[in-house]
């Protein structure tokens, strides 16, 4: 994305890839985002127009003031990010911007949880993903892990062979299973959301797709990985 040269590929950076490619030909696209400022930053870079950022109020006393909200015209997308600052109103505008014909639904990941500092968590992007999902009746196209795109994108970049390439991460229901969905080599690093307790239950379950999310090894900490990359 702007500033982090080519070899991040975040989410973020990766969403805004996916509109240019869905969007092209679109006049003047706008998207409504349910996000930073950072990720409208990575849609602007592409040509695509972000509204929406920051807190949005109920304006109004009633659902008929609120439905009388001024929508921006030639929005073509509604994307959800991580927005401390969601609330009922953007709710509400996210979904008349979906009952506009061809207005897209895209996620940026679907994490149901950001781990903190002591076992503390806060509520993740995919709980936002999930609400608005629910209140538009829609599907969102997921660009972040375990979807296929976000690898895909760094593939076309670099070329990528994948059975000389490994997947390291914290997350079974993202890291692993992307990595399993995209025929590479897995690492867990226990230093994260999953544990081993997990891993064995993935492993023991009767369930067929979570079965196969079960990485090839696992480590304590990314750091154990640096003699290796260093030798």
């Amino acid at each position: 994305g702007p500033g982090a040269g080519h070899e991040v590929f975040g989410s973020a950076y990766c969403t805004a890839l996916y509109l240019r490619q869905r969007l092209a030909g679109s006049p003047s696209p706008k998207a409504y985002v349910l996000g930073s400022p950072a990720l409208a930053a990575e849609l602007e870079a592409v040509g695509v127009a972000s509204v929406g950022v920051g807190p949005e109020p109920l304006q109004g006393d009633s659902p008929g003031d609120w439905l009388a909200a001024p929508l921006e015209p030639d929005v073509r997308a509604v994307v959800v990010g991580f927005d401390p600052h969601f609330s009922y109103m953007k709710l509400t505008q996210a979904v008349r911007y979906l009952q506009q014909p061809g207005c897209l639904l895209v996620g940026t990941n679907m994490d149901n949880r950001l781990p903190l500092e002591n076992s503390r968590y806060i509520a993740g992007t995919g709980c936002l993903v999930r609400a608005v999902e629910m209140a538009s009746q829609r599907q969102a196209d997921i660009i972040g892990k375990p979807s296929r795109f976000i690898f895909d994108c760094v593939s076309q970049e670099y070329g990528i062979n994948p059975e000389r390439t490994v997947m390291v991460g914290d997350r079974l229901d993202t890291d692993i299973l992307l990595g399993v969905t995209c025929g590479l080599k897995t690492i867990l690093t226990l230093t994260g959301v999953s544990t081993l307790e997990d891993v064995r239950n993935n492993w023991e379950s009767d369930c067929v797709s979570k079965k196969k999310i079960v990485p090839d090894f696992y480590v304590d900490s990314i750091a154990d990985l640096l003699p290796a990359l260093q030798g």
